[in-house]
């Protein structure tokens, strides 16, 4: 039976749980997701733990936050003026706004925490110092 090696363009099923259980991600009900492995498309906890997977086999694959997200970075997070946040965007913790940085690329942050004058924003990834769990079943090997 044919195994997953370095260069295949895999196709998988999976979902993504985080430690208390609650789905992050998921493929079902869509196609699944392809990629070419060993490429670092996916996080490399995430190829690590498909490495010499056979085709139709489901596996649970662990990764830790720095094989996934890497850690939380604390200079990551800036306090800005209330002011400075625009009027339609919901001033509430969770909340996702999009800024610019200085090479003009659209960057996703979060608000991290709202005081009376600032808001903190937070540049990590949401899933940033978490370990997480897939259930992947390996549909496809090209």
């Amino acid at each position: 039976m044919s195994q997953v090696k370095q260069g295949d363009t895999v196709k998988i099923h999976y979902t993504g749980t985080l430690a208390d259980g609650s789905v992050f991600d998921s493929s079902e009900g869509r196609d699944p997701l392809e990629f070419t492995f060993g490429s670092g498309q996916v996080i490399p906890g995430l190829e690590a733990g498909m490495q010499g997977m056979s085709l139709g086999e489901k596996r649970t694959v662990e990764v830790p936050a720095d094989q996934a997200y890497g850690p939380v970075h604390d200079e990551a997070r800036q306090a800005v003026p209330r002011a400075d946040i625009p009027e339609e965007v919901p001033i509430e913790v969770g909340t996702q706004v999009h800024a610019h940085n200085e090479q003009g690329q659209v960057m996703t942050l979060t608000i991290f925490e709202v005081t009376d004058s600032h808001v903190v924003l937070d540049a990590n990834h949401p899933l940033a110092g978490k370990d997480l769990t897939f259930a992947v079943e390996l549909v496809s090997i090209g």
